[in-house]
């Protein structure tokens, strides 16, 4: 097990980045809920926009310079989310597990495997 707080790339330095970020320029007062949420759906959109009109085929095999911009975008988004679950006092890492969890109880291995079906498909009658 490492230690992730010498870890450049940890979650917890990120966070502690981003909201150094925030802090040095005055922003809490605009990162209500509302707002972050809203703006992470706009991030969102721009990483849709680069796939709008792309085949599947073309959607997997981007360049370096569409790697790039997509991946700013990703960015965009993952800072918001960060930024949502530091306001709302969510520990994003438990959720995720949770939710993993949840959905391991909702799409057993055993009936889900190789479909796409929703959950409601593999419930007992």
């Amino acid at each position: 097990m490492t230690d992730d707080s010498i870890r450049p790339d940890s979650l917890e330095n990120l966070r502690a980045r981003i909201n150094h970020f925030v802090a040095e320029r005055e922003w809490d007062q605009f990162h209500t809920p509302k707002n972050l949420a809203m703006a992470m759906i706009v991030e969102a959109a721009e990483v849709v926009e680069h796939f709008q009109w792309d085949s599947p085929a073309e959607s997997a095999a981007l360049t370096d310079e569409r790697k790039t911009e997509v991946g700013h975008e990703l960015a965009d988004t993952f800072v918001y989310l960060l930024r949502i679950a530091e306001v709302c006092g969510i520990d994003l890492i438990a959720a995720a597990n949770a939710k993993i969890d949840l959905n391991a109880k909702k799409y057993p291995a055993d009936k889900a495997r190789g479909s796409n079906a929703k959950y409601t498909a593999y419930q007992e009658q």
